[in-house]
């Protein structure tokens, strides 16, 4: 335990002098009642001796100023409390089969929706990140609080361009583990914050720099669980405009069978179709590994309430019991 206003401690010496000076002025009432009565007497004028109940209220009394003094110094003392600093990024692919309105209004609308839904569920101090991949991936709203900069990176969502799924899963890696480190661990080197990804895709890779499989390890050796969740049916259509003013339709089916490996590989959870989507389940697998953590607090009110309690006592007892002493 340590003390804010430490200085404030010197004052306790009041507390065993209070102590002396009542037991000299109890031996002086003593010594007095003696000089004009025989103390063998005493039994025939007193029943008996109010005993241990005559020092009560003084000992709750000092008990009380003791009390009082300490919570004065501020004391401080560190204990364990649930960490709350925990992460989640969003992964959208927004390529262009993302278009497709194989599920209404379209994938990449239904998913916009999704998401909001779900990051308005997420306790507030949870930080939420937003990555896009289409042909490459770029960061659309960095881990933060702010749930009004998530709404408006998810708004700023179009499709267009390949699938780099790989791509999109280092970059929403990386997102996750850039946040701040908890207060009472920014100097113990790799504890980070946990994360978890959630990836929205309709299918597999199409084209970027990183593999899936490379994506897969960066995942696993960061222990950042890929929660995937494909959006679409093996049905999707896209209209293609061409040249002369044609339109090509073009077949764009869902394919789980790629993430669904990456969501095994890297211990996450695996959904088909967004809306049945039961994304608790990310949720409360990331509330198991948040933990605890130290937190210095400081613990004047206790003693406060702790001093009133037993000031309150004593006096109660001085009122009730002294009065009935013979």
């Amino acid at each position: 335990m340590s003390f804010g206003s430490p200085v404030v401690l010197v004052a306790l010496v009041v507390v065993p002098l209070a102590a002396v000076a009542y037991l000299a002025v109890n031996r002086s009432r003593v010594r007095f009642a003696t000089r004009f009565m025989n103390p063998a007497m005493l039994p025939n004028v007193i029943d008996r001796e109010p005993g241990w109940r005559r020092h009560l209220p003084v000992a709750l009394l000092l008990l009380g100023l003791t009390a009082m003094l300490v919570g004065a110094a501020r004391p401080r003392a560190l204990v364990t409390v649930k960490r709350e600093n925990a992460t989640i990024v969003l992964a959208v692919d927004t390529s262009r089969s993302m278009e497709a309105i194989d599920i209404r209004p379209s994938r990449l609308e239904t998913v916009k929706q999704v998401a909001r839904k779900f990051v308005a569920q997420l306790p507030d101090k949870y930080r939420v990140g937003v990555v896009d991949f289409a042909t490459q991936a770029s960061v659309s709203a960095p881990a933060t609080r702010n749930r009004g900069l998530v709404d408006a990176a998810l708004a700023r969502f179009a499709p267009g361009g390949g699938t780099a799924l790989g791509d999109g899963i280092v970059t929403a890696i990386h997102v996750g583990r850039a946040v701040p480190r908890e207060p009472g661990e920014r100097n113990k080197p790799g504890v980070v914050p946990p994360v978890s990804v959630i990836l929205f895709t309709d299918g597999l890779q199409e084209g970027g720099e990183v593999t899936a499989a490379q994506a897969v390890r960066q995942a696993v050796q960061a222990h950042v669980p890929i929660n995937a969740v494909v959006v679409g049916s093996p049905y999707g259509i896209i209209t293609v405009p061409r040249v002369g003013g044609f339109n090509q339709f073009i077949r764009v089916p869902a394919d789980p069978s790629e993430v669904k490996t990456i969501a095994r590989l890297t211990h996450g959870h695996f959904y088909v179709g967004p809306r049945t989507a039961n994304l608790t389940q990310v949720y409360r697998e990331l509330k198991s590994r948040i933990g605890t953590t130290h937190k210095r607090s400081e613990l004047s009110f206790a003693f406060a309430l702790g001093a009133v309690g037993f000031l309150l006592a004593g006096a109660s007892l001085s009122a009730t019991w002294l009065r009935r002493v013979p």
